[in-house]
């Protein structure tokens, strides 16, 4: 399983939260590097745990999850 797009898309959301206010690195450019990071790790997690069925839709309810908060993240900083 390649997940390069998905790598491009971090690299890409991290590069974007640089622009983010001064003030907000320690909270909103924290937040969305944290949680957009999760995405991909929870990503692997789940493609190695897809032949245990209840293990995957749990690895991908928490991918769901942390792909939500890295987009209301997305929503504050843009708003």
């Amino acid at each position: 399983m390649s997940i390069s797009w998905l790598l491009v898309l971090l690299l890409e959301t991290f590069e974007l939260s640089k622009s983010f206010p001064q003030d907000e690195r320690y909270s909103l450019t924290d937040q969305v590097r944290r949680s957009s990071r999760s995405v991909c790790a929870n990503i692997a997690e789940a493609f190695r745990a897809r032949r245990y069925k209840n293990n995957f839709v749990s690895k991908l309810s928490i991918l769901e999850c942390e792909g939500g908060e890295t987009q209301v993240w997305l929503d504050f900083a843009f708003s």
